[in-house]
């Protein structure tokens, strides 16, 4: 018997859920059914629904507010699931020491390590939420949310997300299903984002098409490659983030060309 269909959340938003989905393929979002194996080459396709149906009005706001000096403050998520890179990618571009709610081991106790399923990872329990800041250029300043990666969290997610500008979504591609409750979450709120694909010893790379076909990503949704542990590619996702989400932004104004 195949994999059940997910239906569409009624409002409130749902919370992510980060539950790993069972083997088999289910129907994509043209409603016919996938070839048996992933795109990927990762063994049994899993693939997501298309976006729920959002809510009235449709789309979120940017969030961007003007500080002292002119200074534009804009909010970014960054999201992922477990182990795929948050943390680390805030604390690599922050200019100001993270704030952190996450425990090193010793003090979180037992079971509480982050489940990074064979990826090397897990020093520290999961973080509930980071937050870094980077100035792009001069008049801007990126204000840093990483979301958190566990189903324990949920009751976060609607005040992170609300006055987002956009997103980052950090991919691990030897666990792509970890991204699809996060891009279902962002399609429903309507906020931008673009997928980044960390890099991890062992993955094997593919192709920006591969990626956005497994994860069935709208048409012109940016797919990038990243380094989380480093700084100046860090830098570069949040730069072409911020290109894309203005984009996005720009077209739904009232009177835009379509």
């Amino acid at each position: 018997m195949g994999q059940p269909h997910r239906t569409a959340p009624s409002p409130p938003v749902p919370a992510p859920s980060y539950a790993t989905p069972r083997a088999g393929a289910a129907p994509g979002r043209d409603g016919t059914r996938p070839p048996p194996d992933g795109p990927l080459g990762t063994g049994p396709a899993v693939h997501r629904t298309g976006p729920a149906a959002r809510p009235p009005g449709g789309r979120a706001q940017g969030g961007a507010a003007t500080g002292a000096r002119g200074t534009l403050a804009v909010k970014i998520l960054v999201a992922g699931g477990p182990g795929a890179g948050k943390t680390t990618l805030v604390g690599a571009v922050s200019e100001i020491r993270p704030l952190r709610t996450g425990k090193r081991l010793a003090e979180a106790g037992p079971g509480a390590v982050d489940d990074a399923r064979g990826t090397g990872r897990g020093t520290t329990a999961p973080a509930v939420m980071d937050f870094g800041r980077i100035t792009i250029r001069a008049g801007l300043c990126l204000h840093l949310f990483g979301t958190p990666g566990r189903d324990r969290s949920w009751f976060l997610w609607d005040g992170l997300s609300r006055g987002a500008f956009g997103a980052v979504v950090l991919a691990d591609t030897r666990r792509l299903q970890d991204c699809f409750p996060v891009v279902d979450h962002l399609e429903y709120r309507g906020i931008p984002f673009l997928v980044a694909v960390n890099r991890f010893p062992g993955a094997r790379p593919h192709a920006a098409h591969e990626v956005a076909a497994a994860l069935d990503l709208d048409r012109g949704t940016p797919v990038v490659p990243c380094d989380a542990r480093d700084g100046d590619s860090g830098k570069e996702v949040l730069v072409r983030l911020v290109e894309h989400a203005g984009r996005v932004h720009t077209a739904r104004l009232p009177g835009s060309a379509s």
